[in-house]
């Protein structure tokens, strides 16, 4: 019988990229993403990835209007 093994996801929102709309903290099924207190380069407080639990499912990529801003991968054992 084959084991089955459960992937993990992380997220990662790119500070300077980020024009702090929201979108992604609203969309995050988890609840994994808020606005910071920090500010970017653009003077905005940016998308932080706040937690251990993302799913992999993309809302927040899918989301975002920025491209490139965020990014999800999978976590593998050669990190």
């Amino acid at each position: 019988m084959s084991q089955v093994v459960k992937k993990k996801f992380r997220c990662h929102p790119e500070p300077n990229e980020c024009k702090g709309c929201g979108r992604c903290v609203n969309a995050c099924p988890k609840k994994l993403l808020k606005l910071g207190s920090a500010l970017n380069i653009m003077g905005v407080p940016y998308a932080e990835y706040v937690g251990d639990g993302c799913i992999g499912c993309g809302a927040c990529f899918y989301t975002c209007p920025e491209p490139g801003a965020i990014t999800v991968f999978e976590i593998t054992g050669e990190e």
